[in-house]
C-alpha cells in the first residue's frame, strides 16, 4: 500500500493545482481516502468524518469525492448493486479481489497483468486504454465463519 502521506499530498497538489480551496472537512475527506485500507463506500467515508465535523453533509462528501475522481485521484469500483467504493491508495486501473460475503476488497499484486494486457492489444488491435480485473469469492475470515 502507497504511504498515507505520500498519497494525502498528491492530493492536496492536485486540488491546488485546480484552484480548489482546502477546507478543514476537504482535509478529512482527503485523510481517510489517503489511509483507507478498505475501498471505502461515500456513506463510509461521511461516518468518519462527520465524528469531527459533525455539521458536515453526506452531499459535501459526494462532491468531494466526485472531484477527486475526476481529478483522477481515486478510483471508483462500481458494482451492480449500486455500492460504488473508492480507492484513494491507488487511483489507477488495477485488480481487486472482492468477498461477497462481507464486501471487504484487496488488492492482489498480479505481475502478469501487464502481459495479458500486451497479449489483448496483440489478439484484438484493440488500443487499451484502462482496465477492470475484479474477482469475487469468499474471504478466509468468512471462510473460517462458516
Amino acid at each position: 500500500m502507497p504511504d498515507p502521506e505520500i498519497r494525502l499530498r498528491k492530493m492536496l497538489e492536485a486540488l491546488r493545482e485546480n484552484k480548489y480551496r482546502i477546507t478543514p472537512q476537504r482535509l478529512a475527506i482527503l485523510s481517510v481516502l489517503a489511509e483507507s485500507k478498505g475501498h471505502p463506500s461515500v456513506e463510509a467515508v461521511y461516518e468518519r468524518v462527520k465524528r469531527d465535523f459533525p455539521t458536515t453533509s453526506l452531499a459535501t462528501i459526494y462532491k468531494n469525492v466526485s472531484v477527486l475522481k475526476d481529478l483522477g485521484q481515486v478510483l471508483e469500483l462500481g458494482f451492480s448493486d449500486d455500492s460504488n467504493r473508492y480507492d484513494g491508495n491507488k487511483p489507477y486501473d488495477h485488480p481487486h479481489v472482492v468477498c461477497t460475503a462481507c464486501r471487504k476488497i484487496l488488492d492482489p499484486d498480479i505481475s502478469a497483468l501487464a502481459d495479458m494486457t500486451e497479449e489483448l492489444t496483440r489478439q484484438t488491435g484493440f488500443s487499451i486504454v484502462r482496465h477492470r480485473l475484479d474477482f469475487f469469492g469468499i474471504c478466509p475470515d468468512c471462510q473460517a465463519g462458516q
